[in-house]
């Protein structure tokens, strides 16, 4: 990969890791869901009406804008919202590519290697001892809350994977639309339309900064460029720097708000990461020495 390429893989994961921080910096300014929902509502408007129809079926385009935007977000936001912190979750999410192993045999009878299976029974037994050091049912339900995330996050991937070698961009911000229709239709039922109002009615200068970087550096400018990424390179040489999203995940996280990351944590967080390198490294079989006069 040239010089150019890694740079920007890894201006994308210093984004993305630092998200989760972003995030949970909007949910203390304004509530959870109706942050995801202005996230992508602004990630899609007014990008989509210069953007061409996606070609794929609408019913996919819906789903994945349900499970990556909607309930992905809404999760994440609501566990960031009730205490988990954004170092811990950071890590804890990329649990996703073990969701998107098991969900990828039964859908299109990928056999995982024998090494993804052992990748993800060091992650899980990662996320038990995290689970094992909060012990306690309030400091659980957001780990829970998380696993859920994490599982849409494995469901949007499969979405995405039977949409097909597609241009993505359109994929991605068409699904905005329908990630930020359901996300306010929540936001209003659950957390009211007072609250709405009085977060938007006049919006917070800090406010619409965390969401304008949420929507576009976070949405628009990281898919695109990692879809080029994906285009230009094999997504064997692309997926290892996912590695690196926990890593600057849980820098942020301490370093901007301060968050302790407990023994427990480092811990569990430590096997997280050994079963998620487990999941993308491949050993090439030896090969025979060639014989010679053959």
């Amino acid at each position: 990969m040239p010089l150019r390429d890694v740079l920007i893989a890894l201006v994308v994961v210093a984004i993305w890791g630092f998200n989760f921080t972003i995030i949970k910096l909007s949910v203390a300014e304004m509530p959870p869901l109706l942050a995801a929902a202005l996230r992508f509502f602004f990630a899609a408007v007014p990008v989509i009406f210069f953007i061409k129809r996606p070609q794929a079926p609408w019913l996919l385009v819906m789903g994945y804008g349900l499970f990556m935007g909607c309930a992905l977000y809404a999760l994440l936001n609501l566990a960031l919202f009730m205490g988990l912190s954004a170092s811990l979750a950071s890590l804890a999410l990329q649990v996703q590519a073990m969701f998107t192993i098991g969900l990828a045999f039964f859908v299109f009878g990928e056999v995982p290697r024998k090494l993804q299976m052992v990748g993800a029974a060091v992650a899980f037994s990662g996320i038990g001892v995290i689970a094992w050091g909060h012990g306690a049912g309030a400091e659980l339900l957001p780990l829970g809350i998380l696993m859920l995330a994490a599982l849409s996050w494995g469901i949007a991937n499969i979405l995405s994977k039977k949409a097909g070698s597609i241009p993505m961009v359109p994929f991605t911000v068409w699904g905005n639309v329908f990630a930020s229709i359901p996300l306010f239709v929540l936001s209003f039922a659950f957390e009211g339309g007072p609250a709405i109002v009085t977060s938007i009615d006049p919006p917070s200068w800090n406010a619409v900064g965390l969401i304008a970087f949420l929507a576009y550096p976070a949405t628009l400018f990281g898919f695109a460029m990692w879809s080029g990424l994906l285009s230009r390179h094999s997504a064997a040489t692309v997926a290892p720097f996912t590695l690196l999203v926990p890593i600057a995940g849980i820098s942020s996280g301490v370093l901007i708000l301060g968050e302790t990351l407990y023994p427990v944590d480092l811990a569990g967080g430590v096997l997280v990461f050994c079963g998620l390198i487990l999941t993308v490294i491949r050993i090439k079989p030896k090969q025979a020495p060639i014989q010679p006069g053959a």
